[in-house]
């Protein structure tokens, strides 16, 4: 078994990689990271910290053909509104996009298979017309593609977090999308013990949460949202990059400290944390749920890790007919 080559695009803080590396480790195979790319500054450093290299900047400014070969491409891009897209001219229409950038790399390089994921409104962007672009500019470049939204919440994490996961393969192969599992961990496994007073809202912010709700739980994370209406949960709602110092409050009291955020996302408890707290919220509010990839990268491996076999045991005969 040959080694399974990957590359990281958009790839924030790592949650694709640590996921399939988390996969191929089980199985026992050799993966490797040929190529990442990240444009935030902030991004790159706990990137290089955790990983030991920095990512290659803007993608629209990477050659696509300097891109290593690789057998997954995966890419968590981000949800930029897609105005551009509306006329159905596949690749064409997606110019402008940065997943005409995605396109423009599957076409050079021609990975085995992708995994690419964004948030769920992309299902129903302008009626689905924004989906079927993305599928037959997918399938022009040679790829049997589905699609599913998917709950981090059914995986495992205590956060609801719903993302569309797209996957693409060369063949057509009998893939099919995880079930979601029966059981997750409890809140309070991902909650730290000993907070900074920091992270503590002021006594009028709790007040008036008091004076608006009671949660029927022990421990749970209160939610405030745009029409200032308070619900709680045993689980926490999705974490964003953009939203209100106080959008999320454990039992109504305090913020969710930058190591909490990461655990709701699925990163270990040794990845490390180098940029400020401001930093934290807005890498976690844009990764991936780790343990929701890792999922689907578990259905997709066995397939990948076929093609590249049959691939090797093909190149070897070739070399050895043309001895004789």
């Amino acid at each position: 078994m040959e080694e399974i080559k990957y590359i990281d695009l958009f790839a924030g803080i790592g949650g694709f990689r640590i996921a399939f590396n988390n996969v191929a480790t089980k199985h026992n195979l050799k993966s490797k990271c040929v190529f990442s790319s990240e444009i935030d500054i902030y991004a790159q450093q706990m990137y290089e910290e955790n990983f030991g290299e920095i990512p290659h900047g803007d993608i629209k400014e990477v050659n696509e053909n300097d891109i290593p070969d690789h057998d997954i491409l995966f890419a968590g891009f981000p949800c930029q509104p897609f105005s551009i897209i509306g006329r159905m001219q596949g690749l064409q229409d997606t110019r402008g996009t940065l997943f005409y950038d995605i396109a423009r790399i599957l076409k050079a390089k021609k990975p085995t298979a992708f995994i690419l994921e964004n948030v769920k409104q992309l299902v129903g962007h302008d009626k689905g017309k924004t989906l079927k672009i993305i599928y037959k500019t997918l399938e022009d470049l040679g790829y049997h593609v589905q699609h599913s939204v998917l709950n981090a919440l059914d995986f495992g994490l205590p956060q609801k977090r719903e993302r569309v996961v797209i996957v693409g393969h060369k063949e057509p192969i009998l893939f099919n999308f995880p079930s979601p599992k029966r059981s997750r961990f409890s809140l309070e496994d991902f909650l730290e013990s000993n907070v900074d007073k920091k992270y503590f809202a002021s006594e009028n912010i709790r007040n008036k949460r008091r004076e608006k709700h009671v949660s029927a739980y022990s421990t749970s994370i209160w939610h405030e949202n745009k029409s200032g209406n308070i619900t709680s949960y045993p689980y926490s709602c999705a974490l964003r990059a953009g939203a209100s110092y106080n959008y999320l409050l454990v039992n109504g009291e305090r913020r969710l400290t930058p190591r909490e955020m990461l655990r709701l996302q699925g990163f270990p408890n040794n990845f490390k944390i180098v940029v400020s707290d401001n930093q934290i919220r807005k890498q976690a509010g844009n990764a991936v749920p780790v343990n929701m990839i890792e999922a689907v990268a578990e259905k997709l491996l066995p397939f990948v890790a076929k093609s590249i076999s049959t691939a090797s045991i093909l190149r070897e005969y070739e070399v050895n007919y043309n001895k004789k």
